[in-house]
């Protein structure tokens, strides 16, 4: 009975910070609705400043439970610049703690506001954040031949014109890698065999129609790309196979000891523009993530696993990054739930600001 209690209790660490995440959720939107009233008549640049901080609060207070509550080991390595760029980040794909990974990235560098993803449409239509994301400058893409290059392009150029800030988010695999759906690994490796490509291990093939648009688009825009490769430490069972990457559930039970993080900065100048030949180095990037995943999860000598090569750094997120919003919105959260009135407001923005949401992005790309 006590062994039942205590385990439990251990499976429900991750239930206050989903509560909190999720509950602020409806006063965050209110927030940002205001001031997106309040700047419909400002130039457009003046809305995307504030929509940045905001944003960078309610992110700081997301990382505030993926890293100090954890007490997770983020360890970085190569090369990413202390100071804010605009960019293309490209990243492994293996499970949904990967989106907060650009967030540990971006706040390193003081540019979390700055996080814009390209996501699969089906996202589109989460609860008060699909709406949100695509308000942020967040891309939805369908894949295969239902991808819209023209609405991606569109989209990017508002930004720019905009003078929006760009910290892009890309995960070129399109799907999870996923140890436990080999059909899905084995396709990937058939494909690229069939098409001349090198065959990857630890990471699929990757597409390079969302890559190349917004390089194509962004080229005289963007400072630079960072090719990252990320790994999470302990997924690798007692026979040495790879196991499925943590969920985030996972991540917040505190399941996960340290994340490893690989940073390539890569100059425009030194990427293919024709979509042929960028197609070839987007795989000739991915073939060398899989040296690393390989010398990680692989390496002969136990000495070199669990680790990348070359020199690293243990990046420990200060609390004065994160706890500052936190507390500032779980005060205006719990402010607004003390009161009648406030209730109705928080209950109508969950029920109300989701319908809008659908209707919006049913309509708008």
């Amino acid at each position: 009975m006590l062994l039942s209690l205590v385990l439990h209790t251990y499976s429900m660490r991750y239930v206050l910070p989903a509560a909190v995440m999720m509950g602020t959720a409806p006063t965050y939107v209110l927030a940002w609705g205001a001031w997106r009233l309040l700047s419909a008549v400002l130039p457009a640049r003046f809305y995307r400043e504030v929509d940045d901080r905001l944003y960078t609060i309610y992110q700081s207070m997301v990382l505030f439970f993926f890293e100090n509550y954890t007490g997770v080991q983020v360890i970085i390595y190569g090369d990413l610049p202390k100071n804010k760029e605009n960019v293309i980040y490209l990243s492994n794909h293996q499970c949904t703690v990967d989106w907060i990974i650009a967030d540990m990235l971006a706040i390193r560098q003081n540019a979390l506001g700055h996080v814009r993803y390209v996501l699969k449409d089906g996202l589109k239509w989460l609860p008060l954040y699909g709406w949100y994301f695509s308000q942020h400058g967040g891309v939805y893409v369908k894949r295969s031949a239902k991808f819209n290059e023209k609405e991606m392009r569109e989209k990017l150029r508002t930004q720019m014109k905009a003078e929006t800030p760009m910290y892009l988010v890309i995960f070129p695999e399109g799907t999870r890698y996923n140890p436990e759906i080999p059909k899905v690994i084995a396709d990937s490796q058939s494909f690229a065999e069939k098409e001349g490509l090198a065959i990857l291990k630890h990471v699929l093939t990757p597409r390079v129609k969302a890559t190349h648009v917004a390089i194509d688009t962004m080229k005289d825009y963007l400072d630079a790309v960072y090719d990252v490769t990320v790994a999470y430490e302990g997924t690798v069972d007692h026979k040495g196979q790879r196991k499925l990457a943590p969920s985030m559930t996972e991540f917040l039970c505190k399941e996960c000891p340290r994340v490893h993080i690989f940073i390539d900065r890569i100059e425009l100048k030194d990427i293919p523009e024709e979509q042929i030949y960028m197609r070839r180095w987007l795989h000739e990037r991915f073939e060398v993530k899989d040296k690393l995943l390989i010398e990680f999860y692989d390496a002969k000598d136990s000495k070199r696993r669990n680790k990348f090569p070359g020199k690293s750094v243990h990046s420990k997120l200060s609390l004065k990054k994160t706890l500052p919003s936190l507390l500032f919105l779980g005060g205006l959260t719990a402010s607004m739930l003390l009161t009648e009135s406030g209730r109705k407001l928080y209950v109508k923005t969950w029920i109300y600001g989701t319908l809008i949401g659908c209707l919006w992005v049913s309509i708008k790309p």
